[in-house]
């Protein structure tokens, strides 16, 4: 079995590169000199590829599983397409015949669908890591160790958003395991080994190095390390480990032009891993902490924009009921500090609230008017607000008179009869887009028709005039851009407009 989350597309090839100027070639023939003259410094050394993987190799292998799933695949309906024919017709006598005699069942048999994965253990008590994919919609989960030993396997919990499974198996004797690494000390260029079950063949070990960190595919909370370790169909759920025989990846997709590997894999960091598997471990679900606050990376524009020095933290472009809002947190405020953690940007600052205690009070610090400002918010719990959320209806352009031209955009005020329309709650007001110069600013930020402009420079504006007096104002302070906050279908995002 093998992830979903493969991509399907076969990267840009690019023109070939020179090794660099004569300058660079010079430096490098000069070091190849200085080694085969004396001895190799310290640092090349210690980066030296390894004699063998044999004895790592050896000391990991029995904690590596391979999983088989099976699953009832329901009979052929006409619906489905499939070759569905009376009881009493003929021709299913016939069918069912051929069938026999070829060793298969009845045409109307409900079918069982088998798939193959990896895991490893992580306990000695029997618990097991590997993807969701791996065994999501299973009726029957095989375990099968190194020593060729097998056993079946239950299902504790799993994490779609993180493609996680943890399983249990009852031994009775206890198991060889491995334990979790640190993956944020994993380096570009670290050596790491790959295990698992590739193809169907059997237990297998490939060796590569750390190509990239902190990739994302598709998911919240995605952390990938990039590895040139082969991976294949077959080793999703499979252990990444580096030299000290840690698991610092879960590996869980590739990507492909043609299925197999390219060299090009993804190994969830361990250290997301080992907290959803404590939690799947405690609750059988996760439990993630939830602030309440829709938010945005903080880009150089709007920061010049909200004047504050650096483009870092996470902006704050909408408070729905919850935590925040009871807090006291506004939109247009810029995360800067989460439990007395730095916030980078927006992705940082999702991770950190989802490892942080529910129910309990942590600090936030933003950014207000230019001034640090923090407030103690009471985590809730993200499971049971994504549950509770309505999905917002969608959003139709509105035709409508036009009011007044501003920016390259052609606006008029929000009416009641728009909210529903426009997805917006009842009472908003603002400034529907109703045309858009495609040469504008505007349209380059991705404002398009039907988009509401509910804020400039962090004032509500309900009228043309007051988005232009906002304009004027930012023009005679100096600014170059404007900083606008604008719901799509609902959604509210932060723009920086030139002023220009």
């Amino acid at each position: 079995m093998f992830s979903s989350k493969v991509i399907p597309f076969a990267p840009r090839p690019s023109a070939p590169r020179a090794l660099g100027g004569p300058r660079r070639v010079a430096a490098a023939l000069a070091l190849g000199l200085a080694l085969a003259s004396g001895p190799a410094p310290a640092l090349w050394a210690e980066g030296m590829a390894p004699s063998s993987f044999a004895d790592l190799a050896a000391q990991v292998s029995p904690s590596v599983v391979m999983i088989t799933t099976t699953s009832q695949v329901a009979a052929p309906t006409a619906d489905g397409g499939g070759p569905v024919l009376p009881e009493d017709s003929p021709f299913k006598k016939f069918f069912d015949d051929f069938l026999e005699k070829n060793g298969q069942p009845p045409i109307d048999t409900p079918q069982r669908s088998e798939a193959l994965g990896s895991g490893f253990v992580i306990s000695a008590d029997g618990y097991i890591v590997t993807n969701n994919h791996v065994i999501e919609g299973a009726d029957d989960i095989e375990i099968e160790f190194f020593n060729h030993d097998q056993l079946k396997a239950k299902l504790i919990g799993t994490d779609k958003k993180t493609d996680i499974a943890l399983l249990k198996v009852e031994s009775p004797t206890p198991l060889p395991f491995v334990p979790f690494g640190d993956s944020d000390k994993m380096r570009v260029g670290d050596w790491v080994l790959a295990m698992g079950n590739p193809l169907g063949q059997g237990f297998s070990v490939s060796a590569g190095i750390v190509s990239a960190r902190g990739r994302e595919l598709s998911g919240t909370y995605d952390d990938f390390i990039q590895t040139d370790a082969a991976i294949n169909k077959g080793n999703s759920g499979g252990p990444l480990f580096n030299m000290d025989g840690q698991v610092v990846g879960v590996n869980t997709a590739i990507l492909s032009p043609t299925g197999g590997s390219i060299g090009i894999g993804f190994s969830m960091a361990s250290n997301v891993v080992a907290h959803v598997v404590d939690q799947l471990k405690q609750f059988g679900e996760t439990r993630r902490g939830w602030l309440g606050v829709r938010i945005q990376d903080v880009t150089p524009d709007v920061a010049d924009a909200m004047g504050l020095k650096s483009a870092t933290g996470a902006l704050v472009t909408d408070v729905p009921d919850g935590p925040s809002k009871d807090a006291g947190i506004q939109s247009g405020d810029v995360i800067v500090k989460f439990n007395g953690k730095d916030v980078p940007d927006s992705r940082a600052l999702v991770r950190e609230v989802a490892d942080a205690p529910i129910g309990e009070k942590v600090p936030v610090v933003v950014m207000r008017a230019g001034a640090e400002v923090t407030i103690d918010v009471v985590l809730g719990r993200r499971e049971t607000a994504e549950a509770d959320q309505p999905q917002p209806a969608a959003a139709q352009p509105p035709a409508a008179p036009v009011t007044g031209d501003v920016l390259g955009m052609t606006l008029m005020p929000v009416t009641p009869e728009m909210e529903a329309d426009l997805g917006l709650q009842a009472g908003t007001t603002g400034l529907v887009v109703t045309r858009i110069d495609l040469n504008s600013s505007a349209y380059d930020k991705g404002l398009r028709e039907g988009d509401v402009i509910t804020e400039a420079g962090q004032q509500k504006v309900e009228t043309v005039k007051d988005l232009e007096d906002r304009v004027s104002e930012a023009r005679d302070a100096g600014r170059k851009s404007l900083l606008l906050l604008v719901r799509t279908q609902g959604d509210p995002r932060f723009v920086a407009l030139a002023l220009d």
